[in-house]
């Protein structure tokens, strides 16, 4: 099947955004560049293979029936179809953005497929480092899912929300979850699956709104529900900004002190790719010197 994609799209940035690390078991690169992911709805699960088609589209493979159904998943989780003229228009200002920004030309906000993944990944990767955070969320992914294997390819379905709650406390613990990451991740599962949190409703609210819904959950607070509303739900009119990561990596990429207060507002409602952006511009960097103290893109969140 062919997607379209809206230009500049560069599909080798976009999925770099949205798994963060090679090791992800979930988000699978082949060595050709083709990106692999399990998706499950209610008819069944299958795995999508994605590659690039031409500068105007995407070719899509899926295993199983009526493949076609999963075109709409790509599309929201590449963000495909985003226009993104106003983010380049304002980040144009901002010398040191800007020139990370055509450094990352074709970069799209990516989505998790659903709300309940982000909330997941919020949750595990508060408050430590981005490879701390991988490590124990591969742990949890394969302890809790069964692997869908095409080929040379294993991906791993993220495992839903009544997965999450079936498993035992010592299993998440051994995992590497501390037991108050457990108890949110339970809080945010029974939400999900009885639901009292409705991606649904949440796509009908605003961002802020979003963001007090999403208090309900146990241990979501402002970056949490930030986190949610832009890997979930697309919010680009918001940036996870309560994180002890986020000023290092503006000064490490600009190469000054910023006021980020002033960045965002410069931003506005393109916010939301300043995060992509510091992600894949932190990870890019070399790495720091052997008597200098590694700083990681993400601790408690970028």
């Amino acid at each position: 099947m062919r997607l379209p994609v809206l230009s500049p799209f560069r599909l080798d940035l976009t999925v770099d955004a949205l798994r963060r690390l090679a090791a992800n078991v979930v988000d699978v690169v082949a060595p050709d560049g083709t990106f692999y992911r399990a998706l499950r709805d209610e008819r069944g699960t299958a795995m999508v293979a994605i590659r690039v088609n031409d500068s105007r589209s995407i070719e899509v493979r899926a295993t199983g029936r009526d493949a076609e159904r999963w075109l709409p998943w790509v599309e929201r989780m590449l963000g495909t179809q985003v226009d993104l003229r106003e983010w380049y228009a304002r980040s144009a200002g901002i010398g040191w953005l800007h020139a990370l920004a055509t450094d990352l030309k074709g970069l799209k906000p990516p989505r998790y497929p659903s709300a309940w993944e982000a909330c997941a990944h919020a949750v595990v990767f508060q408050q430590i480092s981005i490879h701390a955070a991988a490590a124990i969320m591969r742990r949890l992914v394969e302890l809790l899912s069964e692997p869908l294997t095409v080929g040379d390819v294993r991906c791993f379905p993220f495992p839903d929300p009544l997965q999450w709650l079936a498993a035992g406390e010592s299993a998440l613990r051994a995992a590497g979850l501390s037991q108050n990451k457990v108890a949110h991740l339970r809080s945010a599962a029974a939400a999900f699956s009885d639901g009292t949190i409705r991606e649904s409703a949440l796509a009908t609210l605003s961002t802020p709104q979003v963001a007090d819904e999403l208090a309900q959950i146990r241990g979501i607070g402002p970056w949490s529900a930030a986190v949610v509303s832009l890997r979930g739900l697309g919010r680009l009119d918001t940036f996870p900004q309560r994180d002890s990561g986020v000023a290092r990596s503006v000064a490490l990429l600009a190469g000054t002190s910023v006021n980020l207060d002033e960045v965002l507002a410069a931003l506005g409602p393109t916010r939301g790719m300043l995060y992509f952006h510091l992600l894949l511009g932190r990870l890019r960097q070399p790495p720091a010197g052997r008597n200098q103290r590694r700083v990681s893109p993400v601790e408690g969140g970028v």
